[in-house]
């Protein structure tokens, strides 16, 4: 059976950080479920309205390899204040399940208590979270079971490690050949 992503997208989330980590996982053979927090046409941070597969309510009893959560300010506000969303990271992260995170989404990370030692984020949002463990150089993160990366640019790169962590570093490297993706 396939190895299976959740990538929740809650409004005013950054489209192309969305799109990049589904497109890349679905090539490295992946499950993607994008699952809309609060309804199925979800509209972007910059008014592209995306269909998701299914609402978050729905899919609360199913398991995922990995749960996502895009960034834009307007979705990550979603995301750090929606109980459904702060309660599954908190049981994802209590299961050492794997969740990750871009641009400002490691703030709901924060918020559920659930963010690593050490993380990247969108620059300056770490103000918002916490300085101490703040990494402003690299393009993904990984620490223990949380993954973060700092925004649209490096959503590709986001992608591409979660599928080198879900379907190993050979599937990965053959997409990033194919992606030209040189600077992840």
């Amino acid at each position: 059976m396939a190895k299976s992503v959740l990538v929740l997208l809650a409004k005013g989330f950054e489209e192309i950080e969305a799109v990049s980590i589904i497109d890349v996982c679905r090539r490295g053979g992946l499950n993607v479920c994008a699952a809309g927090v609060e309804e199925l046409l979800v509209q972007g941070a910059n008014h592209i309205t995306v269909a998701a597969d299914c609402l978050l309510c729905d899919v609360l009893n199913e398991k995922f390899d990995i749960v996502v959560l895009p960034g834009g300010l307007g979705g990550t506000n979603i995301l750090a204040s929606n109980v459904l969303v702060q309660a599954l990271l908190k049981e994802y992260h209590n299961d050492r399940q794997r969740i990750a995170a871009i641009c400002a989404a490691p703030f709901a990370l924060h918020k559920a208590g659930v963010l690593g030692k050490n993380y990247t984020c969108y620059p300056s949002f770490e103000k918002q979270i916490k300085l101490e463990g703040y990494d402003p150089r690299s393009n993904v993160v990984v620490d223990e079971n949380i993954t973060t990366s700092r925004g649209p640019a490096t959503a590709i790169c986001l992608g591409l490690s979660i599928v080198a962590q879900l379907q190993g570093d050979d599937v990965a490297q053959t997409i990033k050949s194919g992606l030209l993706a040189d600077f992840c």
